[in-house]
């Protein structure tokens, strides 16, 4: 129960995070095409209350300390069905808890007054999200189950898209696409930390042919394995089917915040333009031809 709750903590963490950054970019987008330059984190517009302007980094901060203090807690089980003299769990979850420390110090240093360029943090963040990659392909390899395999192996895929759109955000500040694919990867790992959760953890959405095994410690050593070969295969390809509907939910959702934000930032330049009122000294080309003729027929007269 504890590690579908983490899951679905993350899992909800992840979307609210990626949504945030998308709307945000999409709108200083939208504002100004031709100002528009990357943010690694973007604070809220001008409030009466300046100190809950950094409220993402709050954010990030808060799920960060409660993903490290999980990783702690899991390092100091015991795994009855040990493989050697150092329970392998516990190195992983040190590995990741000091991972996810390094993401830590990041954000507090965004948020503390030292004004790191822009590029400088992108290029930190490329790291960190490329060293979280190869720990998830680690974690694949120690696997025994197939079902915890494929769940790091598409994680670890996720976070090298993240490390990319980094990169690309630190070579072209004002690459709009790369700074959306960023938050469009957040959003995508959080639907997948739902579905891994679920697939591993909760009875009712484990595949058919597989069982969670109750006395092995969660998410390490094969806790969640398959009887046959063809139950094996068949929970796969449902994990490979199911990634392909979170990529299209993902696809609509920018789409649809795109749309939205767009009306939005048109709607506003529309109330706040003016079109110029008629004055004495102007008339439309009819009136004048009405005018010349009438003085013609006076000349006449």
């Amino acid at each position: 129960m504890g590690s579908l709750l983490y899951q679905a903590l993350t899992s909800s963490s992840l979307i609210l995070l990626g949504l945030y950054h998308l709307i945000f970019t999409t709108l200083n987008y939208l504002k100004s095409p031709h100002n528009y330059t990357s943010k690694p984190y973007h604070p809220l517009p001008t409030t009466s209350h300046p100190r809950l302007r950094p409220i993402q980094l709050y954010f990030i901060i808060f799920s960060l300390s409660i993903a490290i203090l999980h990783h702690l807690i899991l390092a100091t089980d015991n795994d009855p069905l040990i493989k050697g003299s150092t329970p392998v769990h516990r190195l992983t979850s040190l590995q990741s808890a000091s991972l996810l420390f390094l993401f830590l110090l990041l954000s507090l240093s965004l948020l503390l007054p030292l004004c790191l360029p822009h590029e400088f943090s992108f290029s930190l963040l490329s790291l960190l999200f490329l060293l979280h990659s190869s720990l998830q392909t680690n974690l694949s390899s120690l696997q025994t189950s197939s079902l915890e395999a494929k769940c790091d192996s598409v994680s670890s895929n996720l976070s090298a898209l993240a490390s990319f759109m980094c990169l690309l955000l630190t070579l072209f500040p004002r690459l709009f696409p790369a700074d959306v694919g960023l938050a469009a990867s957040l959003c995508l790992r959080g639907f997948w930390a739902l579905q891994t959760g679920l697939t591993l953890y909760a009875d009712p959405f484990i595949p058919e042919g597989c069982q969670r095994l109750l006395d092995v410690v969660n998410g390490v050593e094969g806790s969640t394995k398959c009887d046959l070969d063809e139950s094996k295969f068949r929970a796969l390809a449902i994990l490979d089917l199911a990634f392909v509907v979170y990529v299209m939910l993902v696809m609509i959702v920018v789409l649809v915040v795109y749309a939205v934000v767009a009306s939005a930032v048109g709607g506003v330049r529309r109330v706040g333009s003016y079109e110029s009122l008629p004055t004495a000294g102007s008339s439309s080309p009819t009136d004048s031809n009405h005018i010349q003729m009438k003085a013609l027929a006076g000349t006449q007269a």
